[in-house]
C-alpha cells in the first residue's frame, strides 16, 4: 500500500500528540516526544498544525515530522516502522524535493530517531553528519530524593516568574508570557508541569518545563534553564532532580533529556542529577550546494 503525506490540521493535532505517546518506549530509541509538540505549542495551535507532517499507509499514522524552524526536521516512527523500507524511502524522497513542502531549498537538517533506516538512506544520498548531541536518561524505578530546595509548581497566574526565569538562562530568549499561555493551552501540557527553584529570599532561579507521555512511558524535560545570576550554586541539579520527582510522581518510567555535547555544562548537570549517557546522536543535513 501506497504511503501517503499528509498535515492533520489543528483539528488533528490531538491525533498526533496521541500516537506519539504511544510510540513512546523505554527499550526503544529516543525520539520525538508529545513534550517536543507541546513545547512547540507556545507558536499557538494554527502554527504548530502548519509545522507537522505526517506519513500514513491506510489510514494507520506510522511517522511524525515537526518542524522545528523551517530548516530542522525532527522525527518519530512508530517502533514497528523504524526500519520499514517503503515508509523510510517516501519519507527521504518528501523531505529532500522541496516542492513537497517539507523543507525548503539550501541547507537543511533532519533529526531521526538512532537505528532508524531513514538516517541510513539520507546518508547514502550524500547528506552529511552534523553536530553530536548527547542524549541522557534517568530511570525512575528507583526513588528520586528530594531535592532538598523549595520547589514550586507554577499556576497560570505565576506564569510571569517562570517566563523570567528562562529568559534570563538564553541569551536572546524572545519568550513572553503570552506564549507561556498558549503553551499551556495546548492538548501536551495536559500531563505536564512548569517547575521553579526558589532561593532562600524566595526569588524564583531555575526553571524547567516536564512532559509525561503517560504512565509507564519515558518523560521528557524541555526546557530547563538557570538564571544567569544564580549559576554556580547548584540549581541546574536541584531543578533536574525535582523535574525527575515530578515525572516520578506522574508515573513517567524514565526521565529523558537532550543536549548539545559541545554544552559540557549541561551535560555535567544533568549527570550531577543522576541522568546518564545513552548514545550521541547526530541530524544529517544536505547543504546548500
Amino acid at each position: 500500500m501506497m504511503i501517503e503525506m499528509g498535515r492533520p490540521g489543528a483539528d488533528g493535532l490531538g491525533d498526533v500528540v496521541r500516537v506519539l505517546r504511544e510510540w513512546q518506549d523505554g527499550a526503544a530509541p529516543v525520539q520525538l516526544h508529545p513534550g517536543d509538540v507541546g513545547w512547540f505549542w507556545r507558536f499557538g495551535a494554527q502554527r504548530t498544525a502548519e509545522a507537522v507532517r505526517t506519513w500514513s499507509r491506510a489510514g494507520k499514522v506510522l511517522a511524525v515530522g515537526l518542524l522545528d524552524g523551517a530548516e530542522l526536521l525532527r522525527l518519530g516512527f512508530a517502533p514497528e516502522a523504524l526500519r520499514d523500507e517503503s515508509l523510510a524511502r517516501q519519507v527521504v524522497e518528501d523531505v529532500s524535493a522541496p516542492e513537497r513542502g517539507v523543507l525548503p531549498e539550501g541547507k537543511v537538517y533532519v533529526e531521526a530517531p538512532i537505528g532508524a533506516l531513514v538516517q541510513d538512506l539520507l546518508s547514502e544520498d550524500g547528506w552529511g553528519s552534523g553536530e553530536p548531541w548527547t542524549l541522557l536518561r534517568r530511570d525512575l524505578r528507583a526513588l528520586v530524593p528530594d531535592p532538598g530546595v523549595r520547589v514550586e509548581v507554577i499556576r497560570p497566574d505565576q506564569a510571569h516568574e517562570w517566563v523570567a526565569v528562562l529568559r534570563a538562562s538564553f541569551d536572546g530568549s524572545t519568550f513572553t508570557d503570552e506564549r507561556w499561555h498558549a503553551m499551556a493551552a495546548g492538548t501536551p501540557y495536559g500531563d505536564a508541569k512548569c517547575l521553579v527553584v526558589r532561593n532562600e529570599q524566595g526569588e524564583a532561579v531555575a526553571a524547567v518545563t516536564v512532559w509525561s507521555a503517560g504512565v509507564g512511558r519515558p518523560g521528557l524535560i524541555e526546557p530547563m534553564g538557570v538564571h544567569r545570576a544564580h549559576r554556580g550554586q547548584g540549581h541546574g541539579r536541584a531543578i533536574t532532580v525535582a523535574a525527575a520527582r515530578a515525572l516520578q510522581e506522574s508515573g513517567s518510567s524514565s526521565v529523558d533529556v537532550c543536549t548539545p555535547s559541545s554544552n559540557a555544562g549541561a551535560v555535567a548537570t544533568y549527570r550531577s542529577a543522576g541522568l546518564e549517557r545513552l548514545s550521541e546522536r547526530r541530524d544529517l543535513y544536505r547543504d546548500a550546494s
